[in-house]
C-alpha cells in the first residue's frame, strides 16, 4: 500500500505597498533554501489560515498585518510532503517595516518584476495570478 505524503497547510501573506510586493527569501539550512517565498508558515490546530497568518507575520517579521482577501490555494508536492499553500492579500500600517528574524534576505518588488526571482514552487501561481499571467 502507498503512503499518503504528509499534508503540511500553511498560509502566505501578498503584502503590498506602493505597486511592490514584500518578498523573503529562505535562509541556507531550511527546506528550499534560497528560493523566494511569501512569508507566512503553519498553520496550528485550530486556527483559522487568517489567524495563523497574523500571528507568524507578528512572529517572523515582528509586524500587525491586516489580512485581507483570499487569494488562491495550491498544492505542491515536496520531498517531505505536500504543502497546501493559502496566500492572502495583506496590508501593514504605514509606518511598518518588516524585521527579518527567520529570512535570509528580504525586499520590495515591483509587481512587473515578481516572475525575475527564483520564488518555492507552491508560491508560483499566486505569483502569476498578481502579475496577470496566469492560465
Amino acid at each position: 500500500m502507498k503512503r499518503m505524503p504528509k499534508l503540511i497547510d500553511v498560509t502566505g501573506a501578498v503584502i503590498l505597498r506602493n505597486g511592490t510586493v514584500f518578498a523573503a527569501r529562505r535562509g541556507e539550512g531550511k527546506a528550499l533554501a534560497g528560493k523566494w517565498e511569501f512569508p507566512g508558515g503553519k498553520i496550528e490546530a485550530g486556527e483559522t489560515p487568517e489567524a495563523s497568518l497574523a500571528r507568524e507575520l507578528k512572529e517572523e517579521l515582528l509586524i500587525d498585518a491586516t489580512v485581507g482577501n483570499h487569494i488562491t490555494t495550491t498544492e505542491y508536492e515536496y520531498g517531505f510532503g505536500v504543502v497546501r499553500l493559502s496566500t492572502f492579500y495583506c496590508s501593514l500600517p504605514a509606518d511598518a517595516e518588516p524585521t527579518l528574524t527567520e529570512h535570509a534576505e528580504s525586499r520590495w518588488v515591483p509587481i512587473a518584476e515578481l516572475e525575475s526571482l527564483d520564488w518555492a514552487p507552491a508560491d508560483i501561481p499566486a505569483v502569476q495570478i498578481i502579475t496577470g499571467t496566469a492560465q
